[in-house]
């Protein structure tokens, strides 16, 4: 710890002491801050600031002891101040020892504001002073607030669509039954449970733009029929399906109909007109593959943003899609190589129906 002068404390200097002089690789306590990616604040017991860690140059942009007798609190955020003090307070004050990780914005020295997140100590040194651990997470919450300004415009769109669709529905419902009723036949029934389907998926573009991504009615449902059905779902051209498991899941089933068709779909898509798609099993979840031209590792990790698309004619959301169904199930999704060099999408974290 420091004292008032900002010179090392005895009790540092006497820790120090107690490294083992033999082990060459020992770190001198004093230094150990040079190693540190995070940064270290002590304060005195009114708050002023006797000590910042090397770090403060890359996270602030302050010289190391720019801010040496300032109080702390006057380079707080003005809206966030009040509650990171009282997050302070209630650490110091605690009956028991109690960590309280607190985000908030600190002025830089350009005068901007960066987010970080601290963790003061609970107890005092025997000199009386506060250690406080500050990591930057400006790059984390910046990431948060372009996911969130997505989602909005994203809610946006799924209104739009699902209020635009509701008419020219109801019309070609209409139209079924007259034609029903002039000429039966049975291809009416795949148009209306095809009508019907899209009735489903309207509404739950509505019911994600309300209650966000969640599942609402899980069942049992057998991978094996689920997946020929989805099949015969898609315009398929001269693609081919293969089935590889007798497995059963526990899923929202119009959730996992969408996921499993916009894989399907993506794999007509990329690939040649006869692409061969195979549904198989995994240890803890399943598999969708092709043997079309994969996906380059660099790009991934992008494949899922809303948007994106390599396809001349793809929208850029069946993917994103995709994610947002394997999120609401709490799966994990990952894309790797296909046995023969195709994309390999691997669905895991599944609950498996015992059989």
């Amino acid at each position: 710890m420091v004292d008032d002068s900002g010179s090392q404390s005895p009790s540092t200097s006497d820790a120090n002491a107690n490294i083992d002089s033999n082990t060459d690789a020992a770190v001198p306590l004093e230094e150990i801050p040079l190693h540190s990616t995070n940064l270290l604040t002590v304060l005195d017991a009114d708050g002023a600031i006797a000590y910042e860690s090397p770090s403060i140059e890359r996270i602030y942009g302050y010289d190391q002891d720019a801010l040496v007798g300032d109080a702390v609190r006057d380079y707080f955020h003005p809206d966030d101040r009040e509650r990171v003090v009282d997050a302070f307070r209630r650490v110091v004050e605690s009956d028991i020892h109690t960590v309280e990780p607190v985000e908030y914005r600190h002025l830089r020295a350009d005068g901007s504001y960066t987010w970080v997140e601290s963790v003061a100590s609970a107890d005092p040194t025997p000199e009386g002073y506060y250690v406080v651990n500050t990591r930057d997470v400006s790059e984390r919450r910046q990431r948060e607030q372009n996911r969130k300004r997505t989602n909005e415009r994203l809610a946006e769109f799924a209104s739009v669509v699902a209020h635009d669709l509701r008419n020219p529905l109801s019309v070609a419902q209409g139209y079924l039954e007259l034609a029903e009723a002039e000429a039966p036949s049975d291809h009416h029934e795949s148009i209306e449970d095809a009508l019907a389907r899209m009735e489903k998926l309207v509404s739950g573009l509505l019911t994600d733009t309300r209650d966000g991504d969640r599942t609402t009615e899980v069942e049992t449902i057998d991978l094996a029929d689920l997946g020929e059905t989805c099949w015969n779902n898609v315009a398929t051209a001269d693609a081919t399906l293969t089935i590889e498991t007798n497995r059963s899941i526990r899923a929202d089933r119009l959730r996992f109909q969408q996921l499993l068709e916009n894989l399907y779909r993506n794999a007509v898509e990329h690939g040649d007109h006869d692409v061969s798609v195979t549904l198989g099993s995994l240890q803890s979840g399943f598999y969708i593959e092709d043997e079309g031209e994969g996906i380059p590792p660099e790009e991934r990790n992008r494949v899922f943003d809303p948007g994106y698309s390599t396809a001349s004619e793809g929208t850029g959301f069946g993917l994103h899609i995709v994610q947002r169904v394997a999120d609401a199930h709490r799966w994990s999704l990952r894309v790797v190589d296909g046995t023969t060099g195709g994309a390999r999408f691997e669905i895991t974290d599944v609950e498996f129906v015992s059989e």
